[in-house]
């Protein structure tokens, strides 16, 4: 169970606990989160196919648990907002528990698992709300935030790699993409892809050194 966190809002997210490299893809693929992730929202009450991740067994979902689920799920994207992360964690388990499809959810809930180093329940939330919305970067960005914090660089440049292809015109993907090559020592991919981010946003900070030291 997570301990409860400073009220920091989503300050507590940036926590040091990560080698440099992971540390900045953190801070790229949370700093701009919201647990209030509406695009996340399925299109259709019951996708049409779960992730096991999320649903070991399939089953259906009542109207009913959906309702209610989304409810849980705004009450915990308030309480991590406020810092309550324990408290959040709880209403994220109950939401899930009653709809296991709710992508919100499961990214909220991967969120808080990253921020405890619970890596590998975080990669499954994150791998699970990837496969109910496959069209979205957040949840590709969070996974590969976890991969790297695992070691598993190229792994992590595989998300990345397919975020910046559902979203070329995303800086965030390309800074967190030419991080992940820098460590992985591909000096090249790692120029283009900070190239590439301060091209969409002059004033990236991050992707401006990386560039320095890649010597694009």
């Amino acid at each position: 169970m997570a301990s409860p966190l400073p009220q920091h809002g989503l300050a507590w997210l940036r926590r040091i606990w990560q080698p440099p490299f992971a540390l900045a893809l953190m801070g790229i693929a949370l700093c701009g989160c919201s647990f209030d992730l509406g695009s996340l929202m399925p299109e259709k009450d019951k996708p049409q196919e779960a992730p096991k991740a999320a649903a070991p067994a399939e089953r259906a979902v009542s109207a009913a648990n959906v309702t209610e689920a989304q409810a849980h799920t705004a009450k915990a994207q308030s309480l991590a907002k406020s810092g309550e992360v324990a408290a959040a964690l709880d209403e994220f388990n109950r939401a899930v528990g009653l709809d296991p499809y709710n992508a919100q959810a499961l990214y909220g809930r991967a969120l808080i698992y990253q921020s405890n180093n619970q890596h590998d329940f975080a990669i499954a939330d994150f791998s699970a709300a990837s496969g109910l919305n496959p069209q979205k970067v957040e949840p590709l960005l969070g996974r590969a935030t976890s991969y790297l914090a695992l070691g598993k660089v190229k792994e992590a440049t595989a998300d990345l790699d397919e975020a910046s292809e559902a979203d070329p015109h995303n800086a965030q993907v390309w800074t967190a993409r030419g991080q992940a090559y820098e460590r992985l020592g591909d000096r090249a991919k790692a120029a283009a892809s900070y190239t590439r981010a301060v091209s969409l946003r002059p004033r990236d900070d991050a992707a401006r050194s990386g560039l320095a030291r890649v010597g694009g």
